[in-house]
């Protein structure tokens, strides 16, 4: 599709770059921005429904029996009426309207309309319109008005692929009619702009840098509370993936029966296996509404949930056969119910470290705000992953999303709450602590200089080493290591009974020797010299 656009941006401006006295270049051949989204959003329409139109044929060859409509007429407004689907826009039928859509359907206008917004972006030459880059350490006032118009040019560029999208859409949701089915016009404008608005909008902020330089453009409570609320969905539908997987995994018999009850055949077979994979999403957010307590319902007067199940007949899709049995849980089911609670947790950090509070009751709020604000993201993923499919039992099929709302509000909120201002706290305490350590660092670097310079000069022992024995004090000997007791050491009680006993034993006497004469008294005060001798020199060596 980038490919075709491209050549719809080269191609006039190659032509005028021919005529004398033109420059291919100038500003006065570029795009306006309305025009570059009208190309962009024409295009996207064309290359989806031409997607979709290929993948009804397919399935009309394969069920000709006037399914998917009586010849290509037919076959073309069931493309048309899957485009709507696509976009989340519901139809009345006799006797009530078809709302339980495929969410996975979504992605391929989504992936569309965000190529084609990188395309407008870059055939308006919107790089050159955004604010030039600041120096550092530049005033807050600058920044925030560079943010702001950024902001400006983003909501510009989004709103310039949307209103055309959604006008086209209108006109598709006219001509896909029939006396079966009618589609909801307004539905169908409002999920279109909606879509082509974020898609385009992402589009062009993403020439701004990488995503985390996106999320900049927001203010630093609005990021800290995109972000918080980011990962606590995040963690919920990949709780709500992995019970989806364990469910099918154990009860794949079930499901395997239900297939082969349909007998649908090859090319049928791989039909189904694809819509069942575009209702994966859906499964997986009803999953995380089981997680988060509320459950959801299969029809009328029925109810799947951590505190019982309750089933009446289903709809014959292979799927719906990972679904337990009708009964009480097992007790230990209940233990999923931790799982919103930990995703508040951790939001509750990503909160306090992106935006800490300076004041302490602060912190928990904000916590809490994030818990909120997943809640409604949860209940309008509820809504609109849910939805009747005719009139009667199966009326409402789905979970309740104001039930999901307040539930992971309060559990999410809670968690995110506690643990934004444990985190709020540390963060705090580390910041008053960071002072003093930087105030006393020089000291700690003049004192390690002053003993390395002694050690030099024979000051200071560089290394030095505890004395034996008795010498090493109580701090010495709770830090160091016990001296081994040589073999030539004696105890003194030891000493003190040899001793004794030395004395009460009759002693030879002693023969008389001659005085020496080369031995210096210690009184002597002719010039002699007094020998001092070291009892511990034996030690030092």
């Amino acid at each position: 599709m980038t490919a075709i656009l491209d050549q719809l941006r080269t191609a006039p401006r190659s032509v005028l770059g021919k005529l004398p006295g033109v420059s291919g270049d100038d500003d006065e051949t570029r795009r306006p921005l309305p025009v570059s989204g009208m190309l962009a959003a024409a295009c996207t329409l064309g290359v989806g429904l031409a997607a979709l139109t290929t993948l009804t044929l397919v399935g009309w060859i394969a069920a000709p029996r006037g399914t998917l409509g009586s010849g290509l007429p037919g076959v073309f407004r069931t493309a048309a009426q899957l485009w709507l689907v696509a976009h989340h826009a519901g139809f009345a039928i006799p006797g009530g309207r078809v709302g339980l859509l495929p969410l996975g359907l979504t992605i391929l206008p989504a992936v569309l309309l965000y190529r084609a917004g990188r395309w407008m972006a870059r055939d308006a030459d919107l790089r050159l319109r955004l604010p030039a880059r600041l120096p550092k350490n530049s005033p807050k006032e600058q920044a925030g008005a560079r943010r702001r118009a950024q902001l400006v040019l983003v909501v510009q560029a989004g709103v310039s692929l949307a209103a055309p999208y959604a006008l086209l859409a209108g006109l598709i949701a006219l001509a896909a009619s029939n006396e079966i089915t009618q589609p909801y016009i307004g539905e169908a404008l409002l999920s279109h702009f909606a879509l082509a608005f974020v898609a385009g909008a992402l589009a062009t902020a993403r020439m701004i840098g990488p995503w985390q330089v996106m999320l900049r453009l927001l203010p630093e409570r609005v990021r800290a509370l995109t972000v918080g609320t980011a990962v606590a969905t995040a963690v919920l539908l990949v709780a709500g993936l992995a019970l989806v997987l364990v469910a099918v995994v154990l009860n794949f018999g079930q499901v395997k029966e239900l297939s082969d009850v349909l007998a649908p055949g090859f090319v049928g077979g791989v039909l189904l296996l694809l819509l069942q994979l575009l209702y994966l999403l859906n499964a997986v957010i009803w999953a995380s509404s089981y997680i988060a307590g509320p459950g959801f319902a299969i029809g009328a007067d029925t109810l799947v949930a951590p505190t019982g199940v309750q089933l009446g007949t289903v709809p014959s899709l292979p799927l719906l056969g990972a679904l337990p049995e009708s009964g009480p849980v097992p007790a230990w089911m209940m233990a999923v119910i931790a799982l919103p609670f930990a995703a508040g947790a951790v939001a509750g950090v990503m909160v306090a470290r992106i935006s800490p509070s300076p004041s302490y009751e602060a912190a928990p709020l904000w916590g809490f705000l994030s818990g909120v604000v997943t809640g409604l993201v949860a209940g309008g993923l509820a809504a609109l992953s849910g939805g009747p499919i005719g009139g009667g039992r199966l009326a409402a099929v789905g979970p309740s999303p104001w039930e999901v709302a307040l539930s992971v509000a309060l559990e999410v909120g809670v968690a995110a709450g506690i643990s934004a201002g444990v985190t709020n706290l540390l963060l705090l305490n580390k910041r008053a602590r960071a002072p003093l350590d930087k105030a006393a660092a020089p000291v700690r670097k003049a004192g390690a200089a002053i003993a390395k310079a002694a050690s030099k000069v024979g000051l200071a022992e560089s290394d030095p080493r505890p004395l034996p024995g008795h010498w090493m004090d109580a701090t010495e000997a709770d830090t160091q290591e016990i001296p081994v007791i040589r073999d030539d050491w004696q105890d003194e009680h030891a000493s003190a009974e040899a001793e004794t006993l030395a004395q009460a034993r009759p002693r030879p006497p002693e023969p008389t020797r001659p005085p020496r004469k080369d031995i210096v008294d210690e009184s002597d005060d002719r010039g002699g010299h007094v020998i001092y001798v070291d009892p511990y020199a034996w030690d030092r060596d």
